[in-house]
Formats: structure tokens, C-alpha cells, sequence
């Protein structure tokens, strides 16, 4: 694993990544939005050696969140790891308000995941759990403001979206520290919640 963090390459892909996020900050905190990339890609190394998904997994907000596209990658970096950064990239509708299309986002990436290749539900175990650690940390120290950072503040909703793809993650990595890691996270942060009564509510 050293070798990969330490080579050209990966390192190459730091300093892009690095650059690409220069501007941004971890929501509700004063946290270089980098870190969660890094710790995604080292989540992901974690469980694979193959480069180009660590590499895909440290690119993996890149076209979704900052200036670049898939040319910029595919250029840098290949037509695999860029088809890998775009399997993980969601349609964001910038042009309707973030919280009106909250649940369409989510239930679309729950669905492309469900039927996603191994590489890219990896790099979405490394995202999520990312994600869930910084949730649970900064939760604990401010549990009356925290939710309303996100565009969806309801945690019933939010807890729908982390142990929905907690579920469809089980089937290829329940063995794996990471998902174990990710499954007890969500139930610290949401408990036991019944997926199928708040599936019908957000139907309905």
C-alpha cells in the first residue's frame, strides 16, 4: 500500500485533487475538504492495491464539485480511472434548489450503486464512511445545530440514505473493516431505523 501512496503517480494525483479543492471546506467546519478525498482513498487502499481505484477514490468529488471535468482527468490519469470518478459523480440539478432535489439525488445513486460494478460500490464504501466518521465526530459536539448544515436536515432521511447503501454495500464487503466500521457508525448516529416504512413515506 506505502508504494502507492508514495509513488509519482498517486502523488501526482494529490497535488491535482489538492488543487482542484483549494477553495473548499468540509461543511459546517474549518476542515480543507481534501482530508475527506485522502481518507477516502486510503479507506479504499485498505481494501484493494489496484492504483487506479485509489487514484479514482482521492479524484472522486472532482467533476462533481469543482471546475474540472472528465476530460481533465482522462487526460491526467486515463479513461479507467476517469470512468471510475464519473460512476461516482451525481447529477446535482444546479439549476432547481438543493433541498427540493435531495431524495431523487439520493434514491438515483442508491440505484446506480445497487447495479454498479464492484470498483465503483468500493469507492462509494470509502466515500460513505468518510462521510459518516466526520458526521458522528462532529454531531457529538454540537447535537443541536449539526443537521442543519445539509440540504436535507431530517436525520430519518439522511439515516434512509447511509444504511440503504450500508445494505447494498453487505453484499460485497460485510467481511471487510470498512463495512463493519460503517455499519456500527450508522447505528450509533441513527439507530435502528425501519428502511421500508420511510421508503413508502418518501414515496408517497
Amino acid at each position: 500500500m506505502d508504494h502507492i501512496f508514495s509513488g509519482k503517480r498517486y502523488q501526482d494525483a494529490l497535488q491535482f485533487a489538492s488543487h482542484a479543492h483549494r477553495k473548499q471546506m468540509r461543511k459546517g467546519s474549518d476542515v480543507p475538504y481534501i482530508i475527506h478525498p485522502i481518507e477516502c482513498s486510503m479507506i479504499v487502499a485498505s481494501i484493494t492495491e489496484d492504483e487506479d481505484v485509489i487514484i479514482a477514490a482521492l479524484l472522486h468529488d472532482v467533476i462533481e464539485d469543482t471546475d474540472y471535468g472528465y476530460e481533465d482527468i482522462k487526460i491526467r490519469y486515463g479513461n479507467r480511472v476517469a470512468d471510475l470518478v464519473q460512476n461516482e459523480t451525481e447529477n446535482k440539478r444546479n439549476d432547481q434548489p438543493r433541498e427540493s432535489t435531495w431524495v431523487i439525488r439520493k434514491k438515483e445513486t442508491i440505484d446506480h450503486i445497487e447495479q454498479a460494478e464492484y470498483e465503483t460500490k468500493l469507492i462509494c464504501l470509502g466515500d460513505k464512511l468518510s462521510n459518516i466518521r466526520a458526521s458522528v465526530r462532529d454531531y457529538e459536539s454540537d447535537r443541536d445545530s449539526f443537521w442543519d448544515r445539509f440540504n436535507q436536515s431530517d436525520p430519518v432521511f439522511q439515516g434512509w440514505y447511509y444504511q440503504t447503501l450500508r445494505d447494498i454495500l453487505a453484499k460485497d464487503f460485510s467481511d471487510s473493516d470498512a463495512w463493519k466500521e460503517y455499519d456500527e457508525l450508522c447505528s450509533k448516529l441513527f439507530g435502528n431505523l425501519d428502511l421500508r416504512e420511510i421508503e413508502k413515506k418518501i414515496s408517497d
